[in-house]
C-alpha cells in the first residue's frame, strides 16, 4: 500500500490531531507536518515533499493565494459556513461529520485521481436531493418526504443514499448541520 505524505493546515489543534490520527491509521500515511496558518504551510512545502494538503475550508482565501498549492491536491475540512463557490476550488471537501473511512477514501482519491476528482462535479447535490435534504433536516420521515414531493418512498431512499455518498454524512443531525451550513435551510425553521 502506498504511504501518503499529508500536510495539515488547521488552526484548531483538536481537529488537526483528529485528522492526523485518521490519516496515520487508515492510510498508513505519514504526517509531513501540522501547521496552523497558510504562511507556515508555505514554509513547510519549501522543505518537505507532500502528496496532499488537508486544510480548514475557512482558510480558502489564503489558500487560493498560495502559489505552492496550485498543482497539489487540497482536501478541505468544512467546520463552519463557507460559500459553495469557495468550496469548488478544492480538490475535495469533507466536513467534520465525515466518517474516518470516508475521509481516508477522499484523501486517497484526491492523490490517486487528481484529474478525475473534482469536488464541484462529484459532490454537488441535485435540486431534488436538496429538496429531500431540507425535508430530512426538518424531521420528515421517508414516507412524509415521498408524499410532500410526489415521489415514491424508494426514490426518497435513493436520494438519501446519494446525499450520504456525496456529503459523507450519515446521521440526520449531521445532515441538518450540513443543510444549515450550506444555506439550504434557515436554522430558525428547524
Amino acid at each position: 500500500m502506498k504511504r501518503y505524505k499529508v500536510a495539515i493546515v488547521e488552526p484548531a489543534t483538536v481537529v488537526a490531531e483528529g485528522i492526523a490520527a485518521i490519516v496515520s491509521r487508515g492510510l498508513e500515511g505519514e504526517i509531513a507536518g501540522m501547521v496552523r496558518t497558510v504562511a507556515e504551510m508555505e514554509q513547510l512545502l519549501r522543505t518537505t515533499d507532500v502528496d496532499v494538503v488537508v486544510a480548514a475550508a475557512g482558510l480558502h482565501l489564503e489558500l487560493e493565494a498560495c502559489a505552492a498549492l496550485e498543482e497539489m491536491p487540497v482536501v478541505a475540512i468544512q467546520s463552519a459556513l463557507v460559500e459553495e463557490e469557495a468550496l469548488r476550488k478544492f480538490s475535495a471537501v469533507a466536513t467534520i461529520y465525515t466518517s474516518a473511512d470516508e475521509l481516508q477514501r477522499i484523501v486517497r482519491k484526491a492523490v490517486d485521481e487528481p484529474a478525475e476528482h473534482n469536488y464541484a462535479e462529484s459532490h454537488e447535490l441535485s435540486d431534488r436531493e436538496r429538496d429531500v435534504l431540507v425535508l430530512v433536516a426538518k424531521g420528515f420521515t421517508n414516507k412524509e418526504i415521498a408524499s410532500e414531493l410526489n415521489i415514491s418512498p424508494h426514490t426518497v431512499i435513493s436520494h438519501r443514499k446519494n446525499i450520504v455518498h456525496k456529503t459523507g454524512i450519515r446521521s440526520v443531525a449531521g445532515l441538518t448541520v450540513y443543510a444549515v451550513l450550506n444555506n439550504l435551510i434557515d436554522s430558525d425553521t428547524i
